[in-house]
């Protein structure tokens, strides 16, 4: 997946180690291990035999995802969307689609894209700075693609009644954003709901985090912050950081919070992100 990122991806290789949670220099090392191991096992370059194509599927889509992220949310450089890169992720998406219209795992994903997406318009303001979802305009949000991206869950979820695909949830949790007539109507309640199910398909740290942001919006920031500090593994994760900043700040514990924010701009991040939690930390009072 790593090698795929880097060279059909057209990801950096830091890039690929801020997608896959690693330090630039352990991604260094993997990539070129493998290009060795190629060159000089002499594995050659062949298209996958039909009966060989559900065992890649995963590894495709994660590789999808991850060039989404990076479009949606640029890990770095001046820009808070790379649209070229989000794009294309949706058409690789959309290409899927069309040759396995069947197949949750595509459904899920080309619908998780889609709803995602659909907010792009509202994210950014004139300066560029990101607008968070409590604060979006929804009527900017693109309603066409908003209707697609629910009814690819409705159909992804009936071919999987009892045993949803991770895409599938994901894409459940954006439909669940998505069709809340304001932030203040979230449905948080099923959106955690969603966030339970994962643990059990594809647990993951920052998986644990989204679900952590939530109940904070649900129970309170002293709930959430209990959450964030039990997970582990993100150390090097901006936005783990930046969570516990932002919910020690709405704590009223300046200290701690302005630690949390500088430590989260060490570690990189867009402009435009570094940018607005710059902003939140100037609205701490001082030291």
């Amino acid at each position: 997946m790593a090698l795929a990122l880097r060279t059909l991806g057209g990801l950096s290789t830091a890039e690929v180690a801020r997608s896959l949670l690693v330090p630039e220099a352990t991604m260094a090392k993997r990539l070129s291990r493998a290009k060795q191991k190629i060159a000089q096992a002499g594995i050659p370059y062949r298209v996958p035999a039909a009966g060989e194509l559900p065992g890649r599927l995963g590894g495709v889509a994660a590789t999808v995802y991850l060039i989404f992220n990076e479009g949606y949310a640029a890990g770095a450089g001046p820009d808070l969307v790379r649209v070229t890169v989000a794009d294309e992720a949706i058409r690789l998406a959309r290409l899927l689609a069309g040759l396995m219209p069947d197949e949750p795992t595509v459904l899920g994903l080309l619908a998780l894209l889609v709803l995602t997406d659909a907010r792009r318009a509202a994210r950014v303001d004139r300066d560029g700075r990101p607008v968070l979802l409590a604060d979006q305009d929804r009527g900017a949000w693109d309603t066409e693609a908003v209707k697609e991206g629910v009814e690819l869950v409705g159909r992804a979820l009936r071919r999987t009644p009892d045993h949803p695909d991770q895409y599938v949830v994901q894409a459940a949790i954006a439909a669940c954003h998505a069709l809340a007539p304001s932030y203040a109507e979230t449905n948080w309640d099923a959106v955690i709901s969603w966030y339970d199910v994962l643990p059990g398909l594809a647990d993951s740290p920052v998986a644990r985090l989204n679900r952590a942001a939530a109940v904070a919006e649900r129970d309170g920031p002293g709930a959430g912050l209990a959450l964030v500090d039990a997970i582990d593994g993100l150390p090097g994760y901006p936005w783990w950081h930046a969570t516990r900043a932002e919910l020690l700040q709405r704590l009223g514990r300046p200290a701690e919070a302005r630690a949390a924010y500088e430590r989260a701009l060490a570690l990189g991040m867009s402009d435009p992100q570094a940018g607005y939690l710059r902003d939140r930390m100037s609205q701490l009072p001082p030291p």
